[in-house]
């Protein structure tokens, strides 16, 4: 019993955390357009390892090149999995999972070195508040096992936090600096506050911080440089040409422009829920915390110039502003007795019954947000032919490689796939494959098998519950009409 509970006091807010993440990775494994370079490099490291010429990048590069670093670390951790499931002989989805649990064990041993810190400097109160924050949001803890480019980023960052809050300045930095070079050039705008505050603070000196940062850097460019121009097959640093498309460019704007306001009236409520405005109360009961939200609030100004905003661009930050949060609702807490903290002690505790109402109501509908994923496997289950010598083969279309299929999702012999593009829909009927997934309902030469719904909106009605997720069909599978096994199958339909 003693060896038991001495495990809970040091890993019990671990295995907290670590069971909500590892339960939306079960629950929603499939991953979207955003992850597709990570997800497929790693499919592609576990797999086909040395041989790059079969690697997915080749074929379907992106808008941007993207670094292989992060996608290698994780597929390293993974590969004794991947070993044990080819023994096994389990589908490459298992694998999947494996990859996505493996980067969210990574991100949440960050978050403990952060937590850790937070504890030795305000308290084991305040730490336990930290936790309950942030199991009671949503997007920390399903995103963290998601293999974004932002989410590599975010781990360094919760280092250079915990390092920050260690009084560790110079390796603050230098985690941010690797951040900012390697995963996500947008950390500068977090680099540039953080450092003005530590010199106006005397915390570090100017020179001394130079020489570690541009030593830092320079280590991080060659890193990238040797290892992404051997993936890409060519010389290459990726971040800075995302930085040159993102920032000198502008082109991120393309895909959909915000106000100015966005991230304070939009993405922060909706990430942070209860810790919004507990952060704000945070600021002025304690002032030790100011020293670390005015960076990081800095941070989310900057960015907000930026026409083209993503809840995950800021994802960053919410560590920090759980934090004071967290100092917030232990002062709350302690002082709970008294008049007027009575009243806001019972506003707290409606404010997390909230938050956690509505990342119920989140992660259903996200559940509902990967379509196509659905599909395939439904396909897997009831698309087999009696002929086990013909192949099999299914095209996806763009809308469904985008809303949940990736190469993980794929089946072995005989099934091989197509993510051809450009394929006019009256073309289909030349081609000769056996099953299509399509955002389109009708195509000629096909049989519409059945469809799959996803998450459309909110619906608000009278009555309980109050809101309810609408769904539609949102993937079309579709069976080649000269197949006679298929046209006389018995099917659910569109």
């Amino acid at each position: 019993m003693a060896l038991n509970s001495k495990f809970m006091q040091l890993y019990g807010y671990d295995l907290l955390l670590g069971s909500i993440a590892a339960f939306y990775v079960f629950m929603a494994p499939y991953t979207k357009v955003e992850e597709s370079f990570n997800v497929q490099a790693m499919h592609d490291i576990l797999y086909h390892r040395h041989h790059i010429e079969k690697y997915d990048h080749l074929e379907f590069p992106g808008v941007v090149p993207r670094t292989f670093i992060g996608a290698l670390l994780v597929s390293i951790l993974a590969s004794p999995f991947l070993l044990a499931a080819s023994l096994l002989q389990l589908p490459k989805i298992y694998s999947l999972y494996a990859v996505r649990l493996v980067l969210g064990f990574v991100i949440l041993s960050t978050l403990r070195f952060l937590r850790v810190q937070i504890r030795k400097n305000f308290g084991s109160q305040v730490e336990a508040f930290f936790v309950i924050l942030t199991a009671l949001q949503f997007h920390i803890l399903f995103y963290c096992t998601r293999p974004l480019p932002n989410i590599l980023a975010f781990g360094l960052v919760n280092l250079a936090y915990g390092y920050w809050f260690k009084g560790s300045f110079y390796a603050a930095l230098k985690s941010l600096i690797f951040a900012t070079i390697v995963f996500r050039c947008d950390i500068l705008l977090l680099i540039a506050p953080l450092g003005l505050e530590l010199l106006l603070s005397r915390s570090i000196s100017f020179w001394k911080a130079l020489l570690s940062c541009m030593i830092a850097a320079l280590f991080c460019i060659g890193l990238t440089i040797l290892f992404d121009s051997i993936f890409w097959r060519k010389f290459l640093w990726p971040e800075l040409e995302v930085f040159w498309f993102n920032s000198v460019l502008n082109r991120s704007s393309e895909w959909g422009t915000h106000a100015f306001h966005w991230y304070f009236t939009s993405a922060l409520p909706r990430s942070l829920l209860a810790a919004y405005p507990l952060f704000v109360v945070g600021v002025f009961l304690d002032r030790r915390v100011q020293f670390y939200v005015i960076p990081v609030l800095s941070f989310v100004l900057l960015y907000s110039k930026l026409p083209h905003k993503e809840l995950r661009f800021i994802i960053s930050s919410l560590p920090i502003f759980n934090f004071s949060a967290a100092v917030a609702a232990s002062r709350i807490y302690n002082k709970r007795k008294k008049s007027i903290w009575k009243y806001l002690y019972f506003a707290m505790l409606g404010l997390f019954l909230i938050s956690l109402g509505c990342t119920i109501l989140t992660f259903m509908a996200s559940y509902e947000n990967y379509p196509s994923g659905h599909a395939l496997k439904a396909l897997h289950k009831m698309g087999h032919l009696s002929n086990n010598s013909n192949e099999v083969w299914v095209h996806i279309d763009t809308f469904s490689a985008m809303n949940g299929i990736s190469r993980f999702c794929e089946n072995h012999d005989p099934w091989w796939y197509s993510k051809e593009e450009g394929i006019p829909l009256q073309e289909f009927q030349n081609r000769n494959f056996t099953y299509l997934l399509s955002e389109h309902a009708r195509i000629k030469g096909y049989k519409c098998l059945f469809s799959i719904k996803g998450f459309s909106g909110i619906h608000r009605h009278a009555g309980f519950p109050p809101i309810s997720l609408v769904r539609t069909p949102k993937v079309y599978v579709h069976g080649n009409g000269d197949n006679e096994e298929i046209t006389r199958r018995s099917w659910p339909g569109c």
